[in-house]
């Protein structure tokens, strides 16, 4: 059985206000060469959060890893840090300027979630859906491969993702 691999892509970096923006960017390339520009505002907006808490909060360094990874109708964004303490979600009142990321990360994500690495640090991680978004990525290269496939091309529109229900999930 042939089946299609996963996509993905990792970027290392160090969670610095001049590289979240180059980050953000190159999520947005990646997605649009995936033909899933709806979920770009979603993964940009996600990774941007989670990236400001590595910046504001990990201890020792500010070094991490964005990995983005498209597996069969769903799109993970995590972002793995080297500080073991787990986030938490906060109530910010209504005049707080900050504390709102990981309850707009909720907002705007199918699920998400912390894994712990060991002593390693921590991997936090939202999902989006890609329901049909998967049916319109251009097909891998097969040598000698003459067709497209079997299926037609399926187009998903902004409106089809804000349609579907968020849920969140936190994993200890």
């Amino acid at each position: 059985m042939i089946s299609e691999p996963s996509r993905h892509c990792t970027v290392e970096l160090q969670a610095l206000p001049s590289r979240i923006g180059q980050v953000r960017r190159i999520i947005s390339a990646q997605l649009r060469y995936w033909h899933l520009d709806p979920l770009i505002d979603q993964a940009a907006l996600g990774v941007t959060e989670l990236l400001t808490n590595v910046h504001r909060h990990a201890q020792p360094d500010k070094s991490c890893t964005v990995d983005i990874e498209l597996l069969l109708d769903r799109l993970t964004v995590s972002v793995h840090d080297h500080d073991p303490r787990l986030p938490t979600v906060n109530e910010a009142d209504s005049f707080a300027t900050s504390g709102r990321g990981l309850a707009l990360i909720a907002a705007v994500s199918e699920s998400w979630g912390v894994r712990p690495v060991g002593s390693a640090g921590k991997a936090v991680w939202f999902t989006l859906p890609a329901v049909t978004g998967a049916s319109t990525l251009p097909p891998l290269a097969v040598y000698g491969s003459m067709t497209d496939g079997p299926f037609g091309a399926v187009t998903i529109t902004p409106d089809d993702i804000a349609a579907l229900p968020a849920r969140s999930a936190v994993v200890g």
